[in-house]
């Protein structure tokens, strides 16, 4: 196995990943146990987490499952509490899990709306309450990441609720921040943009032009990012590496935001200055 570098070392730290199956999570869980860390791998009751637990422990780190309906905002505060009597100090929350519909803004539901929010706000917000809890009282400098999403900056059609989901952990983010920086705990998100994951896979809508519209939208070269490539944002803000980062957002999106309108495609082909050796081409080179 490779070294980490020592800010990124996560050596005798537990994180807690939500939404740890598949996508994201996934990544997120090798990726910590990767850099030392052991985990508190939790999804909804009924999903195999056997898979990823044991890539965690081929690592050489712990693996604890923990089936748990986040929805089940109530009971939010006393899991948080059983994980921590169960296996000691929190050091890390990665708030991962979250849901996300395609649907007209006339066809959002009060009973759609509030189950989303139940689990990609209340969840997110209430294991950060808990956990960042322990950690004061625990005295543990401890790492709050929440995933948002590029959504959570800029909207979507057809996602609405989702669209607002991610903008309120957002902000719940950088209150979080604000309140917990005096305890030495950061809060910090990361907002992914179009990565190749389960989350959008039954969308209603025409995959095909969908897919091929979104790699010419996208800039950096490869079209759809993948999970791999959203870990090394998190290492940066689960680590002493990221220990002055607090109260912002990392966005992995090969470079959508930055690029309002997608003029490239419509301007001449990239004409180099150089020749062939590398040296400018109207260099006296006499």
């Amino acid at each position: 196995m490779t070294a980490v570098p020592p800010s990124f070392d996560l050596s005798g730290r537990l994180a807690v990943v939500t939404g740890a199956a598949r996508g994201l999570g996934a990544a997120f869980a090798v990726g910590l146990a990767a850099a030392g860390a052991d985990l508190i791998l939790v999804d909804r009751p009924g999903v195999d987490l056997g898979p990823i637990a044991e890539q965690v422990t081929g690592l050489g780190r712990v693996a604890h499952r923990h089936p748990f309906d986040l929805a089940d905002t109530e009971a939010i505060s006393a899991w948080v509490d059983g994980l921590r009597a169960a296996h000691g100090p929190l050091h890390i929350l990665v708030n991962n899990a979250g849901v996300a519909r395609l649907e007209h803004f006339n066809e959002i539901t009060v009973a759609g709306w509030r189950e989303l929010m139940r689990v990609n706000v209340d969840a997110v917000f209430f294991c950060a309450q808990r956990v960042a809890e322990h950690m004061i009282a625990d005295g543990v400098p401890g790492r709050i990441v929440n995933v948002s999403s590029k959504n959570g900056l800029v909207a979507e059609a057809g996602l609405a609720h989702y669209n607002a989901s991610k903008g309120a952990v957002e902000l719940l983010t950088r209150s979080l921040a604000a309140e917990l920086g005096p305890h030495g705990i950061t809060a910090n998100t990361i907002a992914p943009g179009m990565i190749a994951t389960p989350i959008d896979g039954e969308f209603p809508l025409n995959r095909a032009a969908f897919d091929a519209a979104w790699e010419q939208r996208i800039p950096l070269r490869g079209g759809y990012g993948t999970p791999a490539d959203c870990v090394g944002a998190l290492l940066l803000l689960a680590s002493d590496a990221g220990r002055y980062v607090t109260g912002t957002h990392l966005v992995v999106d090969g470079g959508v935001l930055a690029d309002q309108m997608p003029r490239l495609r419509f301007m001449p082909p990239y004409r180099t200055t150089l020749s062939g050796d590398g040296a400018p081409a109207d260099t006296d080179r006499g």
